[in-house]
């Protein structure tokens, strides 16, 4: 059983990580020049005036594999504590990452074959 204080490094790590973020945001803002106008707005666009808004809207494809990016990269996280306590687990360890490869394969196929991976 791990205990909760093995875990204090790890969330002392991150409570300082986020108080120097904030920090460095707070100073850069106080101390940094500021002196926004409508031209320092305006998008860039060759140094002409933009036509049309400044924003356009993307195809669905286009976020669709950005998200069938994110879950299969999210997914490979697992591999590593697999990795790390394979010995210990046996042949349950890999009949269970055996299971997961496959479950990831078929969503991979099911998007492949949907056209999702497609770019046009």
């Amino acid at each position: 059983m791990v205990a909760l204080s093995e875990f204090a490094p790890i969330g002392a790590m991150l409570l300082l990580a986020i108080v120097v973020g904030l920090l460095l945001l707070f100073i850069s803002r106080i101390l940094g020049p500021n002196k926004p106008t409508e031209r320092k707005s305006a998008p860039y666009e060759s140094g002409m005036k933009p036509i049309g808004p400044g924003t356009r809207r993307l195809p669905v494809r286009f976020y669709l594999i950005a998200v069938l990016f994110i879950l299969f990269d999210i997914e490979v996280i697992f591999f590593l504590p697999w990795a790390v306590v394979f010995r210990k687990l046996g042949l349950f360890a890999l009949v269970e990452m055996f299971i997961f490869i496959i479950i990831l394969l078929v969503g991979y196929f099911y998007a492949w074959r949907k056209g999702a991976l497609e770019w046009e």
